[in-house]
């Protein structure tokens, strides 16, 4: 097996845990991480001995790469991508892809003309407890999901639309099958510019409804999603890495007594790992089989196109 180099673009918060990730992952070698904040560059050196470190990209690539993973703000992605792409270097870039549908569409392109690997970042459809949900067989009639945090002090360059709500996006477009035919939606900046809180209800062609709620301006956090199907009611916990199934028991309901004594409970099967490592392994995976990735350019595109759908839902009302 050849070694993989490669290298990280961006070492903030979630770039530190691409590099530490890659330089613990067998056959790959943590070739370089770029950054302009001479602070983040420090704190890679500091923890990961004799790593080198650049303040641009055009530095680390020049150094030699096969792969990079994108973790820089949003507005740079689109640059970024491209210049690594054709220099023939294979990206994983974080979510949202990118700014703009124009700028993603564009990357999609690019990967498909210099063949090579573009994988989106969107951690949760690595996250066990979606694994087991994507598993179990459902045909969902109604999803709710909730994904609240306090404010974070990062990421607020986009709306929360972008920022938060895009992975359920990701997920309920994974589970619904079918096409988005209705948007309603409000959202309301606090502390941003942009959204800090959004609501959206979506309606399916296949008649499914699918009610998301965001927000980065909560006292507490949460990661949950619902899912109600004709035959049981499924709460799948993003944090815990749980789903438990609601079932109703066959035959008929008792004439008396508690009803809800007639449903059954039973707790999925759930591999946990951290979602991140499983999200860099795949894609180093992809690179040396050649093989799609499990989120393509395509599929970020998808779910960034019906994230401006809602935002753009949001501020027409404005």
């Amino acid at each position: 097996m050849n070694t993989l180099n490669v290298g990280v673009i961006g070492a903030g918060h979630l770039g530190f845990h691409h590099a530490r990730l890659y330089h613990a992952m067998e056959g790959v070698t943590l070739a370089g991480v770029a950054d302009p904040d001479e602070g983040a560059r420090a704190r890679i050196q500091k923890e990961f001995d004799g790593i080198p470190v650049y303040t641009c990209a055009e530095d680390l690539f020049a150094a030699g790469v096969d792969a990079v993973s994108i973790v820089a703000p949003t507005g740079k992605h689109f640059a970024l991508t491209l210049l690594a792409l054709n220099a023939g270097i294979h990206v994983l870039v974080e979510k949202p892809m990118a700014a703009t549908v124009a700028e993603a569409e564009a990357m999609v392109v690019a990967a498909e003309q210099a063949s090579r690997i573009l994988q989106v970042g969107h951690i949760e459809r690595f996250n066990g407890a979606v694994m087991a949900l994507f598993d179990a067989e459902m045909s969902p009639r109604f999803m709710e999901c909730h994904r609240l945090s306090p404010f974070p002090g990062r990421g607020t360059d986009v709306s929360v639309v972008l920022d938060l709500m895009i992975h359920d996006l990701d997920i309920v477009l994974r589970l619904a099958g079918s096409e988005v035919v209705q948007v309603d939606a409000v959202g309301v900046p606090v502390f941003s510019v942009e959204e800090d809180i959004a609501n959206v209800r979506l309606r399916f062609a296949s008649g499914c409804v699918a009610n998301l709620t965001s927000s980065r301006v909560s006292m507490e956090g949460m990661r949950k999603i619902r899912i109600f199907d004709p035959n049981a009611y499924v709460s799948t916990d993003y944090s815990a890495q749980e789903v438990v199934v609601y079932s109703k028991k066959g035959g008929a309901l008792p004439s008396e007594g508690n009803p809800m004594e007639h449903i059954v409970i039973t707790p999925l099967p759930v591999r946990k790992d951290e979602p991140l490592k499983l999200e860099l392994e795949a894609f180093v995976s992809c690179i040396r089989t050649d093989t799609a990735p499990l989120v393509s350019g395509e599929d970020g595109l998808r779910v960034l196109k019906l994230a401006w759908r809602i935002i753009d839902a949001i501020r027409e009302q404005l």
